[in-house]
């Protein structure tokens, strides 16, 4: 059986991708420590509940289900956390990496897709973004995930451990049909903090920052729906399996989308007005994030077919009115 260990599996993209890989024909396990997954997002396959920095916990589900590879979404991921509480980004994201690592290097287990981020660019105004871009990470978000690509680099120099990277912009967006979606507590994301305040879950959503240099002075984001993003990653197990050697790619579609662009289609699709406000702007936050690359569509033929914004919103107002995961 071609079972793909998913850590992170019970969050937002890690759901979504155990649900891509049962349909690719491979058998996603889930690990996951339940501190920001959910239990009723593990629909796809076998649950195992453990921290990454549990090595002989690790050792013990490696030995039990024998995976052909592992697809590493598992960590923490709020830029204004990482900010303050540095020390737990690097713990948690680097620590448990490379326990992960190590882990899959001694059972023998050499294909690794790792879920890093466009924040590892950090902040290059009226840049294009793509794989060749210096990495100049603002927060100890981006800088954790740009010091794991340097630990699997010199794990495949030392071990033959081949990987995939994929750096990708704003997740957007749910399941078509509903299976799994986006809930985090806290929500920190601008589209279900936006559905949120459509729906009167919260009074109004702060827009963090108008004085950005940007046409209507709110940050630009490059969105790519979530069930694109899971497909370019069963494309680079693919990759793997076919022995083509290690790659980034960056995901992205090469529009970028201001806040309150964001806030327009909103109102197009769900046909009611955002409760805003403007609040100050976040540390770490970077003025514009956009891909300028297509390696993902040359190389793997990727081809993103749900990520116009209006297609993101709707999936995710869908998602958003069948309820939230109990636990």
């Amino acid at each position: 059986m071609n079972k793909v260990l998913v850590t992170g599996g019970a969050g937002y993209i890690g759901s979504h991708a155990c649900k891509a890989l049962k349909a690719a024909g491979f058998t996603p396990v889930t690990f996951d420590n339940l501190v920001t997954g959910w239990r009723d997002a593990v629909k796809f396959g076998p649950f195992e509940q453990g921290d990454l920095l549990d090595r002989v916990r690790l050792d013990e589900v490696f030995a039990k289900h024998q995976p052909i590879a592992v697809m590493h979404f598992a960590a923490l991921s709020q830029v204004g956390e990482s900010m303050s509480q540095p020390g737990l980004y690097w713990r948690n994201n680097v620590g448990g990496s490379l326990t992960l690592i190590e882990a899959a290097v001694a059972a023998g287990c050499k294909k690794f897709v790792f879920s890093s981020t466009c924040a590892t660019y950090g902040d290059q105004d009226n840049v294009i973004l793509d794989e060749t871009s210096a990495q100049y990470p603002i927060n100890a978000y981006g800088a954790s995930k740009r010091a794991i690509e340097d630990i699997l680099r010199d794990f495949e120099a030392a071990h033959e451990l081949q990987h995939v990277i994929f750096r990708y912009f704003n997740v957007a967006g749910a399941d078509p049909e509903s299976e799994v979606g986006e809930f985090h507590q806290p929500e920190t994301h601008l589209i279900p903090l936006m559905l949120d305040a459509i729906a009167g879950k919260r009074s109004a959503l702060t827009i963090y920052g108008d004085d950005y240099a940007t046409p209507d002075g709110t940050c630009i984001r490059d969105y790519v729906h979530v069930c694109d993003l899971v497909d370019a990653h069963v494309l680079g197990l693919k990759w793997l399996q076919s022995d083509k050697g290690s790659r980034v790619f960056n995901l992205g579609t090469g529009s970028g989308f201001s806040v309150r662009e964001v806030l327009d289609h909103s109102r197009a699709v769900t046909n009611q007005t955002v409760p805003h406000h403007i609040g100050a702007r976040r540390l770490g936050d970077c003025t514009k994030l956009v891909s300028g690359s297509f390696r993902a569509v040359e190389e793997l033929g990727w081809q993103p077919k749900r990520s116009t914004l209006d297609q993101m919103i709707s999936d995710a107002w869908r998602w958003h009115q069948t309820g939230h995961y109990s636990g």
